[in-house]
């Protein structure tokens, strides 16, 4: 396995430990990462492509906050809190609508798509008040390559171009901008912590070991590297068949894609970014994944698939056989992420030594002590710290 560590200076002796295993089951140290950790992140929302006309809606919730993006009729895309100002109802129900308003329904106070409130039933019973002050409050966004990113909180952090510089002449070649959906979104609720997720998806070690199929189709190609907002991971498919049928017919199967450089035609590329939302990139489909979490043993992963117009049998079936090989290997994960969270609640496991090739997990485990310095105490505080 190619494992490539960037500037990860060894100048704190915790650099090679893990997180403490308290800090994946607490609810104060979950509390904080709220705070802390996902406020100030770029969460995904949905592509471009799912919000064409004016009036298309996405929705995110995650932390306790529900977002809509919507498509003005100057056909700009903004994103508020799904928050009526006038007594805190949900505006819009579901993950997606299109509406030629927003209609609050619980006292119908009416906002255009902008975002203004322009609509307040018996306006005259509320002295003094001033509909310009009242519209929907607004939240950051970011499009990048055709994602629509939100921000719940400005913290003066890079925005998702700059956190993807560094790869972006990588990226480039698979068109994002053109992608659109392949199904729908779907989601899977899982009863770990949300960092056991993260932590396992950007672990190349236990790829020869829990992942039989990545492994026949990738053999030591596999490699990991990190950069300060973003994990990268890859393999290359071998010419040798594999014994698995899926696998057998997609290295059979999957056609040539003209956009793509001869190096990317058989390649398989990953990326992590802070802290939770990563795109799976093949040269069949891109995907995106992100866990949110739900409490401080709970979260939620969600994902869907995008592509590129191709109608030819081979891609389709390709894409059909994507999907079966990483079924099998998200029932993999599935497993692996619940016996390390079982096992997390055991009084003799604290921190973990971390390889030098382990570098994702290091970068990961020294921002979030930086983020929240009590995660460097290898035992629980006590209660009330993060008030302290």
């Amino acid at each position: 396995m190619a494992t490539q560590p960037r500037d990860i200076a060894e100048t704190d002796p915790l650099d090679g430990w893990s997180l403490p295993a308290w800090t994946y089951s607490d609810p104060e140290f979950f509390a904080a990462e709220r705070e802390r950790v996902f406020a100030p992140s770029w969460q995904v929302v949905c592509h471009e492509s799912d919000v064409t006309e004016a009036g298309d809606w996405h929705t995110l919730e995650y932390i306790g906050e529900s977002v809509i993006v919507v498509r003005g009729h100057d056909r700009r895309l903004r994103a508020f809190t799904n928050v009526c100002r006038h007594r805190g109802s949900r505006l819009v129900d579901g993950p997606s609508g299109c509406a030629r308003k927003l209609v609050c329904p619980y006292h119908a106070w009416v906002y255009d798509l902008d975002g203004r409130l322009t609509g307040v039933p018996d306006s005259q019973s509320y002295p003094e008040f001033d509909k310009a002050r009242h519209g929907l409050s607004p939240v950051g966004i970011e499009v990048w390559r055709g994602f629509i990113f939100v921000r719940l909180v400005d913290d003066g952090g890079p925005t998702v171009g700059q956190m993807m510089a560094p790869y972006e002449a990588m990226v480039a070649p698979y068109r994002f901008e053109e992608l659109k959906t392949l199904g729908r979104v779907t989601t899977r609720q899982r009863a770990v912590n949300w960092k056991n997720v993260g932590d396992n998806y950007s672990d190349g070690l236990h790829i020869p070991v829990a992942h039989p199929g990545l492994t026949r189709l990738f053999g030591a190609s596999y490699g990991v590297e990190a950069e300060a907002h973003v994990d990268r991971m890859w393999g290359d498919l071998m010419d040798r068949p594999s014994a698995n049928w899926s696998e057998r017919m997609y290295q059979r199967l999957l056609p040539p894609v003209p956009h793509l450089p001869e190096d990317r035609q058989r390649h398989w590329l990953y990326f992590k970014l802070w802290p939770n939302v990563a795109f799976d990139i093949y040269p069949d489909q891109v995907d995106f994944m992100q866990w949110l979490p739900t409490g401080p043993e709970a979260c939620t992963i969600r994902e869907i698939s995008y592509v590129l117009d191709d109608d030819r049998r081979e891609m389709r079936a390709a894409r059909y056989l994507n999907w079966r090989i990483n079924r099998q290997v998200n029932a993999e994960d599935t497993a692996l992420v619940t016996r390390v969270q079982a096992g997390m609640a055991s009084r003799s496991f604290s921190v973990g030594p971390l390889s030098d090739k382990e570098v994702c997990l290091r970068r990961f485990c020294k921002r979030i002590r930086e983020l929240i310095p009590e995660a460097r105490q290898n035992e629980r505080p006590s209660s009330g710290w993060s008030q302290a």
